[in-house]
């Protein structure tokens, strides 16, 4: 076979730079990684190794943890979809319109919201840029930075718990996920906080960038200021009922997703907008949400499984520390770069599955503490996930942003994001407390 020519370290690498020459094509995510993995596979190992797709699947099925990927995905497309996430919007854009840059804040407040209740980045991206975007835009706010507020605001789900991404992470690296969630929580707070002083400063010493709303759109009858407030309030009782009898050791982890689930259900009844449209459109979206998640999993685990099989794991230890001779920080580094490369490619789940099991154990082995990496990782995919040219979250926005918002105006908007994330990942690095207090404190 092949490898009886060719060293194994080559082969790796060749296999991953042909999955980013492939995905560089426009090639499927899932496509693009599965056909490298089996080629790869039979090249190899001849005709033995067609039970490695086989064998993930039956792993992927196993996953008991996996059940929560679409029942969080229904949950922040039925509170999407039934208008709770409008009530939100209006609630902050009433609250804070008198404030420069007002409805940028409160668009962030409700990306942090939307985003985290979905775990994902996909739902508070699609809620931005189809309620947030339009009103901000009809008033005359910069469409550069606001551009900028949605993209960032989004990338917070994956961070804040119930983050899809660290129930991932947490099987892969064998990590309790409740330590996870409550570790994301100050990281994710404090980036989210970065962010609102970033358009708060920006916007006093450049108004013109985020005008205060007139005084008709901000009057309204105290008691209709109380209907807004307990309009917008649902999102906020659902997201801490539901992370609060987890972490409580109430309900598991498929349970609590199931109790988001069933919450988004009830308000949705509560506001008369349960009825088979948007059911039905619900459905098919967490269909299709969670099918495109299984695939790309399930080609990640073969393409995983022959890296493994390569000793990829190995080569990569034996290439950071005895070729190049780094420091367990500068390793870390490598390790941190090599993710925002990938990124450009790769959504996080992708290059979760492939990358964690070749690197966790090394950041263990050098003393790590596998939480707090788990913290870094996903902040790492969140600037990824925006770094032009081919960070995912801009073409994403690209397809669902108003047309007078350009490409070129996505890729502006984000550079002053992109460099607050960088000082929130640093801040971790230096102060692991950030994400180890918690945890720590409340769960030993």
């Amino acid at each position: 076979m092949l490898a009886q020519y060719l060293s194994y370290e080559f082969i790796a690498l060749f296999m991953f730079i042909t999955m980013l020459v492939m995905m560089s094509t426009g090639q499927r995510v899932f496509g693009a990684i599965g056909f490298v993995a089996a080629a790869s596979a039979l090249l190899i190992w001849g005709e033995g190794s067609v039970e490695m797709p086989y064998t993930a699947i039956w792993k992927l099925f196993k996953w008991y943890p996996m059940l929560t990927l679409p029942l969080f995905v229904y949950m922040g497309f039925m509170i999407s979809e039934s208008g709770i996430a409008k009530d939100l919007y209006r609630m902050f854009h009433v609250f804070f319109g008198g404030v420069k840059g007002g409805l940028a804040i409160g668009t962030m407040f409700m990306m942090i919201v939307i985003s985290a209740m979905n775990g994902l980045s996909v739902a508070g991206m699609a809620v931005g840029a189809t309620i947030a975007l339009p009103e901000m835009l009809k008033r005359n706010y910069d469409k550069r930075m606001i551009t900028g507020v949605v993209q960032a605001g989004s990338t917070l789900g994956i961070l804040i718990p119930p983050s899809v991404v660290l129930v991932l992470y947490g099987m892969i690296a064998r990590q309790p996920v409740s330590h996870l969630w409550m570790a994301g929580i100050l990281p994710g707070l404090m980036m989210a906080s970065l962010f609102i002083i970033y358009i708060y400063l920006r916007c006093k010493f450049q108004p013109n960038l985020g005008p205060v709303l007139s005084e008709d759109e901000r009057n309204m009858p105290f008691i209709e200021k109380i209907k807004l407030l307990k309009a917008g309030i649902i999102p906020f009782i659902i997201f801490f009922l539901m992370t609060g009898l987890f972490l409580g050791g109430v309900v598991s982890l498929v349970e609590c997703s199931a109790v988001g689930a069933l919450l988004a259900t009830f308000a949705a009844i509560h506001k008369k907008k349960f009825n088979k449209k948007i059911v039905e459109i619900t459905l098919r979206k967490t269909l299709g949400i969670s099918c495109m998640f299984l695939w790309i999993i399930l080609a990640a685990l073969c393409f995983g499984s022959v890296f493994d099989g390569l000793g990829a794991g190995k080569a990569i230890e034996k290439l950071f520390i005895e070729r190049w001779n780094l420091s367990p920080w500068g390793v870390l580094i490598m390790m941190q770069i090599s993710y925002i490369i990938m990124g450009m490619f790769l959504d996080d789940t992708a290059m979760l599955v492939i990358v964690a099991p070749l690197y966790v154990p090394l950041i263990i082995s050098l003393g790590f503490d596998p939480i707090w990496y788990g913290v870094l990782y996903t902040i790492t995919c969140q600037i990824a996930y925006m770094t032009p040219p081919f960070g995912y979250n801009l073409f994403l926005m690209r397809a669902m942003a108003p047309k007078e918002i350009s490409l070129r105006d996505i890729y502006n908007s984000i550079t002053p994001f992109l460099l607050v994330m960088l000082l929130a990942l640093t801040l971790i690095m230096v102060f692991p407390e950030i994400a180890t207090y918690l945890p720590e404190k409340y769960l030993g």
